[in-house]
């Protein structure tokens, strides 16, 4: 039995580390099978290999901040290969010692200086300095040698963002200068012809104290997305529109459906993809975990632009083939497995609930005892996808509690429970399925990827997780099974 368990985990991790297939809030891993590591960065395209390169904020448990900047390329942004370090911290180093803060960061080609350059939030561990980064290596992936790190234009910078015209290739920070009351403005500076420095403020978003922005351009537009400040909880971000950089920028709009919190994730990148079919858009979120930040997901998903209503929406998919030749996309098709079709054991039961597609959800899931259980599930014998659909209603508890309502004053959101998944009995392999907060009435998913029989009588269990004590699992509405890849 373990022999078959510990096989089935290197057949799943095999199976993501050669991904096809983008899944929104998975755990991604790279072709060396490890969790990739790049949180709340950018995806810079190689001019020389037309290689995707992710950058991004390393994370380690027992590391919250400091970690450096790691870098990972793909050629159809599934599949992504570890380089290591593109910009490493040095112990004693006055801005990029272990013990300071190296956040948000972006890179870009120079071609007046031949080199690359990385720009990123440098702060102390106190928010005190609120500076800008600078560094630059000769290839892509580095290492980078720091430069220095400045205030822009004399002012402050937190949050901090980097967009590219690909019509002129001109580059341009955009920043949050902060959260006193001096700031809590958003700004986007142009860079001068080598991108060392910023030379002047072409808009100012003033007073509508928002942070993570990024920018995506279209034939006639330009959207600018930002998050409202709640620290790694999640919220609903916004865009503003406008037809040239200087403005007139339109008022904010909600993004995504409310009350999904943007589908528990933040706003940071967005990505072009110029196929010879069509554009497709993307939005590259990170779903943050404040318990373990080195859990934190990543929530990449195309965006709807419509240009004669000058709108955007994030689109929700839990597993999406994207054809980076083409441009085109299309989401996958799976086997749904309704709550009522689903057995229960202990205190588990099947509760009225309007808002699910059948009128049931199932709730009461704690510990070891209380399950519930789907059976008659069609598997392929290799490596599937899952999603359970849930509704995580921990926000509706009492401010001064933990996990209180976010609705009340003083509250703050639990942010996640854990269920154990348990396929065919195989109580030798638990999965652990991470559920964030959602709120009263809203169904969200997330992704596990799971071995399933080949054939049609395959069993998954959800229960709470038992670890010297019992954690309650999210309501569940639905499964739904998605195809091997391939």
């Amino acid at each position: 039995m373990a022999f078959c368990a510990l096989l089935c985990r290197l057949l799943l991790v095999a199976a993501t580390a050669e991904a096809k297939w983008i899944v929104p809030g998975a755990r991604w891993r790279d072709t060396e099978g490890n969790l990739v590591n790049a949180h709340a960065g950018c995806v810079t395209v190689d001019k020389e290999s037309g290689k995707f390169f992710l950058f991004g904020e390393y994370k380690v448990q027992g590391q919250v901040e400091g970690g450096g900047v790691s870098v990972y390329s793909s050629e159809n942004l599934a599949t992504w290969e570890h380089h290591g370090m593109a910009l490493v911290p040095i112990e004693g180093h006055p801005y990029i010692s272990p013990s300071h803060i190296i956040q948000r960061p972006k890179v870009v080609y120079s071609e007046g200086t031949s080199k690359y350059h990385m720009w990123w939030h440098a702060d102390n561990s106190t928010y005190g300095w609120l500076l800008q980064g600078f560094a630059q290596a000769d290839n892509i992936t580095g290492p980078y040698s720091f430069v220095d790190a400045t205030a822009p234009l004399g002012n402050w910078s937190q949050d901090f963002g980097l967009f590219t015209d690909y019509k002129d290739g001109k580059a341009y920070a955009l920043y949050s200068n902060g959260d006193r009351k001096e700031g809590r403005d958003v700004y986007l500076t142009s860079y001068n012809n080598d991108i060392t420095a910023l030379d002047k403020v072409v808009h100012r978003f003033d007073k509508y104290d928002l942070e993570a922005p990024t920018i995506i351009q279209t034939e006639k537009s330009y959207f600018a997305l930002m998050s409202h400040k709640t620290g790694y909880r999640p919220n609903n971000v916004v865009a503003f529109r406008a037809d040239s950089l200087s403005g007139p920028w339109s008022q904010p709009f909600i993004v995504a459906p409310l009350n999904t919190r943007t589908f528990n994730s933040q706003s940071g990148f967005s990505l072009r993809i110029k196929g010879t079919k069509q554009t497709t858009y993307l939005y590259l979120g990170d779903q943050w975990d404040s318990n373990s930040l080195w859990e934190s997901r990543y929530i990449w998903l195309p965006m709807d632009i419509n240009e004669n209503k000058k709108s955007l929406e994030v689109l929700w998919h839990d597993v999406y083939d994207l054809n980076i030749k083409t441009g085109e996309w299309k989401p996958i098709k799976g086997t749904t497995y309704q709550a009522t079709s689903a057995t229960t054991a202990g205190s588990a039961f099947a509760q009225e609930a309007t808002f699910t597609d059948t009128g049931v959800i199932l709730t009461g899931i704690y510990g070891n005892d209380s399950t519930v259980t789907f059976s008659g599930i069609e598997g392929s014998g290799k490596p599937q996808w899952v999603s359970f659909y849930y509704q995580n209603t921990d926000d509706m508890g009492f401010g001064d509690q933990p996990g209180g309502s976010p609705d009340r004053i003083g509250g703050s959101w639990q942010l996640r429970r854990i269920a154990s998944v348990v396929v065919n009995g195989d109580t030798q392999n638990v999965e652990t399925l991470y559920q964030r907060d959602t709120h009263k009435g809203i169904i969200l998913s997330a992704p596990l990827q799971l071995m399933l029989n080949k054939g049609r009588d395959n069993t998954i269990t959800i229960g709470g997780l038992s670890n010297g004590f019992d954690v309650k699992g999210a309501d569940i509405e639905k499964i739904v099974v998605y195809p091997p890849e391939g």
